[in-house]
């Protein structure tokens, strides 16, 4: 990038480029507000075989995907009768109401009622623009009655109150982020209109990414989820880039005319900034490998505010910096961050007179960060990531307690099968199958048309043949016989999520194409096991996409073997014991926080957001200290300088991205909370214990050897 003609620009058209982003926030500003309702659920469907399953339980079974549940509860002095009135009257009301489909009821299933609790299910229209305006009139249309209560849950509920949720957090985490970022700000720069020009700049990335987004939402389905990380990550990137380029060029205006100030500050600063921005797009770029819609959507939201914030960086705030300068210049008089007698520069002098000594402290303090990360678990968020007051949480724990089993899983099979004309062999290769089924150890029961008939494959066989006999039985037939497909219902022991019943899913699924009748395996355990594959079988791919592109930027940034390896093994390290901490904080329910598992996209975002966002820090410290060792070429002078000069406005920059990520931890979504906890516990880390001990101690130590580099590789 030619950073001497963006000088240029902006010394002469100022105004122009201002003009143009105001433009840019009017036309994107007016679309932002309508970003939210553009967004869909969580997008963490996987494109497999519980999908086809879903389809086929949906189409011929009658079976509703993804229903909408209502749990009815009864006082014990209510009849059964009329608890089934009641039943029957809310059914009733369901049925006039536009947009509900697959509606089963506990009347005709009697599994669905049991003692003072029931529930009924039904499928919601995939088209219906407003879902909470849906779901309020179904709560509406309930019939009221003192001694009985329904309550609704089910995916497409939690999701609507996830997404109201999302927008209370966001507003409040914005609120909080912006203004004590502005404070920190104005302490370090001792100026409101130096102070103003990053936050200015935050403002309008945000604004502007959001209309932007709300474009690409109403093309493509994105995940709720893109909603709290723009913010998130808009306000710390673009904060933090405008914070650089402001401190270098107060820094050299102190001593240089305005030209020469911006003009240097773009060569240095603006080009620390383009490579960090690389790093943090190649971190980004690292979660597409996972193919679920949740991880592309947020890597396509964090790259667009990525793309804003670095344009604004190296083109609004040089002309909004050349406009004010005469007001820049008079907050700048006391202004020197090269002060050699500051506290900054007394402890890297501290540091750098003992390096070893420093070196292992701070790597026993993250060793001690990274103890608990041997205890994480991971989950799919549930309802249960809402507080405990919500009602669609308090419904889903009720149907759970009541009906479900937290010792066993669920699973469909369903079976490829032409029943009207089946002949005897057929039937005796599904009855086969079943028995295969059953005599597995890890299999409880299994539910099928045999089972509920106690009929012989012979019988049924004859029973298919007979039209008088099979009319006597339709309705326990059409349960487990519809088209060409047979529906087993399998009950395994073990949880939906552990390891040996997807470890038995994996090895059943890939025998359904070569059984002799071909199956499908779909249901809630399916599920999560496709979610947890699609993560895990290509996190390797996500992680070495990310190490080595990386590793190549900073080596063409810095022309050494070592720089980039150290920086890249420091992020790693910051990584993990935020990780740990994360698992400390969540699992073990600290700091008042309701003991729960970590969400399982969490860690995959943190990695992908922060191993970039860190790269700044690196990025900043260690082209600052190159920068001074090209002049000099003596090594511990450089690490020194560039240390104690940076070290100010690193703290700075970390103290803003974790303003901006900790007011999300107050959140009401637990995964939300998560990202936010985890994001400031990396970048916390990462400023103090890496940045300000263990990279200027393995600096000091290695001396010449941290810029080595072949010959040959060098410019």
């Amino acid at each position: 990038m030619n950073f001497h003609k963006l000088a240029y620009l902006s010394i002469r058209y100022p105004k122009v480029i201002i003009l143009i982003w105001t433009l840019f926030l009017i036309v994107f500003g007016y679309l932002a507000p309508k970003f939210p309702a553009t967004l869909k659920d969580h997008g963490l469907y996987p494109d497999g075989a519980y999908a086809s399953v879903q389809q086929i339980l949906s189409s011929d079974f009658h079976i509703p995907k993804d229903p909408v549940i209502l749990v009815f509860e009864k006082n014990k002095h209510v009849t059964l009768e009329q608890f089934q009135q009641f039943i029957q009257q809310t059914i009733l009301q369901l049925q006039i109401i536009e947009g509900i489909s697959e509606i089963v009821s506990p009347l005709q299933r009697k599994e669905m009622l049991a003692g003072n609790f029931a529930y009924a299910m039904f499928a919601l229209d995939n088209h219906i623009q407003d879902m909470k305006s849906t779901l309020a009139e179904i709560q509406r249309s309930f019939p009221i009655a003192k001694a009985i209560t329904v309550n609704i849950t089910g995916k497409p509920v939690v999701q609507v109150d996830v997404n109201r949720a999302s927008q209370h957090d966001l507003r409040q985490a914005e609120w909080i982020g912006v203004t004590a970022a502005f404070i920190i700000l104005w302490f370090a720069f001792g100026g409101i209109v130096s102070a103003m020009v990053p936050i200015v700049i935050g403002l309008v990335g945000v604004t502007g990414t959001m209309g932007i987004m709300y474009g690409i939402g109403s093309k493509i389905e994105l995940s709720n989820f893109v909603l709290n990380v723009i913010p998130m990550v808009g306000l710390a990137l673009s904060i933090d880039f405008a914070l650089m380029i402001v401190s270098r060029f107060r820094e050299e205006l102190v001593h240089k005319p305005p030209e020469q100030a911006l003009l240097i500050t773009l060569c240095t600063a603006g080009r620390a900034v383009l490579f960090s921005a690389i790093s943090v797009f190649l971190g980004l770029m690292g979660i597409l490998f996972i193919p679920l819609p949740m991880f592309s959507s947020i890597a396509l939201g964090a790259m667009t505010i990525l793309i804003v914030s670095v344009l604004l960086a190296l083109t609004l705030v040089p002309a909004l910096l050349f406009v004010m300068r005469r007001a820049i210049r008079s907050e700048n008089k006391s202004f020197d961050i090269f002060t050699k007698r500051g506290w900054w520069n007394c402890a890297s002098q501290y540091v750098m007179r003992r390096p070893a000594r420093m070196g292992l402290l701070a790597t026993c303090l993250l060793i001690c960060c990274l103890l608990p990360l041997n205890k994480m678990e991971l989950a799919i968020p549930d309802a249960t990531s809402l507080p405990q007051g919500y009602n669609s949480r308090l419904a889903f724990e009720t149907y759970q307690n009541q009906f479900g089993s937290p010792m066993n899983a669920d699973v469909y099979l369903i079976a490829q099968v032409n029943a009207d004309n089946m002949n005897k062999e057929e039937w005796f290769k599904v009855h086969t199958l079943i028995q295969k089924l059953e005599s597995d150890p890890n299999v409880q029961k299994v539910d099928s048309v045999f089972s509920s008939l106690h009929l012989s494959p012979e019988q049924l066989y004859v029973l298919y043949q007979n039209p008088a006999i099979k009319a006597k039985y339709v309705p326990i037939l059409q349960q487990f016989i519809q088209k060409n497909h047979m529906l087993l219902h399998i009950t395994l022991k073990g949880t939906t999520a552990s390891k040996h019943v997807m470890s038995w899913l994996r090895n059943w699924g890939n025998q359904g194409e070569s059984s002799e009748i071909s199956f499908l395996l779909g249901g809630e355990a399916k599920y999560q096991q496709e979610v947890f594959d699609a993560i895990f079988q290509h996190i390797t791919a996500v992680l070495l996409f990310i190490l080595v592109s990386n590793y190549v930027v900073l080596f063409m940034a810095f022309q050494s073997i070592l720089i980039p390896l150290k920086t890249i093994v420091m992020n790693l390290l910051s990584l993990g014991a935020s990780f740990g901490i994360l698992t400390w904080t969540f699992e073990g329910g600290h700091f008042g926080i309701e003991p729960t598992s970590i969400a399982i996209m969490i860690p995959v975002f943190i990695f992908g957001l922060v191993f970039g966002i860190s790269m700044d820090y690196g990025v900043f410290l260690v082209s600052r200290i190159f920068e001074v060792y090209q002049k000099t070429q003596d090594n511990g002078y450089a690490v020194r300088v560039g240390l104690a000069s940076i070290r100010k406005i690193i703290n700075a920059a970390a103290a803003i991205m974790i303003a901006v990520t900790v007011p999300f931890a107050f959140g009401e979504v637990a995964g939300v909370k998560q990202l936010g906890i985890g994001i400031a516990a990396a970048v916390f880390i990462d400023a103090t214990i890496i940045r300000m001990i263990l990279v200027p101690s393995l600096m000091k130590m290695l001396g010449k050897w941290n810029w080595w580099a072949p010959a040959i590789l060098k410019r």
